[in-house]
């Protein structure tokens, strides 16, 4: 790889924190960014005030010129990104589609941080589709973007491994990191012309469809190591969850154990100090941060110190009131 980057006019697309990782990253390694693009401020909060997104917030903080087009549907827009002659446009998970006019624009064209070892996971939930999936590995891809979905050529890889304790919210901490210092590591040979391009296999492909609330639900006939993958991989968005007295319960931690049972599978079989301990199709899971209905996330130990009565022996998680 070449060494250092030619002198590059980088315009910079992103939204959410993942995004913010990879714009800190290049405004401290000293690039020139031009301009960031970021989706319109949303409602958020109990307030629903409108708020930036944090891409918005860095680029504000870095007194960095901000665009925020509801789509490129309307024609000065995309000619305002082309009047603004950048040399590269670098997209991390901003949330739009780019129509052609868009990709074409700078001279490099568009490359974008995706957080998948494509083409295994392309879409819009590659970090929790890696976990629920059971994936041993993930990891980050440069990709030269084209006008499919995640379909471009791959420029530079970068592995992580899977841990079994992960949750996504971890796991999409360290892939931020990852990826903000492979896009740096990129830009002396896309500056040069001289990255190599590898073509995708589509047989490989897998869509990483967008995460519902939904989703959440425990199947309590599952197996115990399929329901740990499931809370983990949906913590801290959009949160398992199953209901106690027919109210809704999140599960925001969970181990499996290889302990078996013959209770009904969502039956609480006990509970320790730290933990409480629920049968599934094929052994036992040990719920270890918990929410109860009108109350926030909290470690399992100290909602049994106030509230054990609610999961004695033989209480059915997932019963309709």
């Amino acid at each position: 790889m070449s060494e250092t980057a030619k002198p590059l006019r980088i315009l910079f697309a992103g939204t959410p924190d993942f995004a913010a990782a990879s714009l800190q990253a290049l405004i401290d390694a000293g690039h020139q960014v031009i301009g960031v693009y970021t989706q319109p401020d949303r409602p958020a909060g109990r307030g629903r005030k409108l708020t930036p997104s944090p891409v918005k917030k860095v680029a504000l903080e870095n007194n960095l010129a901000v665009y925020q087009p509801l789509n490129f549907k309307q024609a000065e827009d995309r000619q305002q990104l082309a009047a603004l002659q950048a040399d590269l446009m670098v997209v991390v998970a901003y949330g739009l589609l780019l129509p052609k006019a868009v990709l074409e624009a700078p001279r490099l064209g568009c490359i974008n941080v995706h957080a998948s070892l494509l083409p295994r996971w392309r879409g819009a939930a590659p970090i929790h589709r890696s976990l629920l999936a059971g994936d041993s590995e993930t990891g980050v891809t440069i990709m030269q973007m084209d006008e499919g979905l995640d379909t471009g050529a791959m420029l530079l890889k970068r592995t992580c491994p899977i841990h079994s304790s992960d949750t996504s919210g971890e796991l999409h901490d360290r892939l931020a990191i990852i990826g903000a210092q492979a896009l740096l590591d990129s830009l002396p040979d896309i500056s040069h012309q001289t990255i190599t391009h590898e073509i995708q296999d589509d047989s490989q492909a897998c869509y990483a469809h967008k995460l519902e609330k939904a989703e959440g639900l425990i199947d309590w006939q599952a197996s115990a190591n399929d329901i740990a993958r499931h809370v983990k991989g949906l913590s801290p968005w959009p949160v398992a969850f199953t209901t106690l007295n027919g109210e809704t319960l999140r599960v925001w931690y969970a181990e499996a154990t290889a302990e078996t049972s013959t209770a009904t599978p969502g039956s609480v079989i006990g509970c320790d100090k730290k933990a409480i301990m629920v049968a599934t199709g094929k052994g036992t899971v040990r719920l270890l941060k918990i929410q109860l209905p009108g109350s926030k996330a909290m470690d399992t130990s100290a909602v049994l110190n106030s509230k054990k009565e609610l999961f004695s022996n033989g209480t059915v998680l997932g019963l309709a009131k």
